[in-house]
């Protein structure tokens, strides 16, 4: 199995502090806006809505147990791995961030035609 690849694209500038611990905010990036939230001092990425209806992840909340809480029907999904944690099954997008000297950056994976032909 190979590993995957990531198009990194620059969010926010060296230094600057996105997100205040446990605030999520939404940052544009790769043309479309991503949650971001700092968690235990650790920056982490995600989609922007919950996969289940849809609703505004930025509104919700991030609990104690490191999961972005849905305002709309309260699911929760870890943002560290995506998994949603109250158990109906569904799965959160997220994205790696990488610290670096000149900025913050988001990883997106990189996908080709040919993908659909691997196992």
């Amino acid at each position: 199995m190979s590993e995957k690849k990531y198009r990194w694209v620059q969010f926010a500038p060296a230094g600057e502090i996105v997100a205040a611990e446990n605030e999520v905010v939404v940052v544009e990036a790769n043309h479309k806006k991503v949650c971001v939230t700092r968690w235990q001092g650790g920056l982490y990425a995600f989609a922007y809505k919950c996969p289940h209806a849809g609703g505004i992840l930025a509104d919700g909340e991030i609990d104690a147990s490191g999961n972005v809480i849905c305002p709309v029907h309260r699911y929760k999904y870890n943002i560290r791995n995506g998994f949603n944690s109250s158990g109906e099954g569904y799965y959160l997008s997220h994205y790696p961030v990488d610290q670096r000297e000149d900025g913050i950056y988001i990883g997106f994976p990189e996908t080709s035609i040919w993908d659909i032909f691997k196992k």
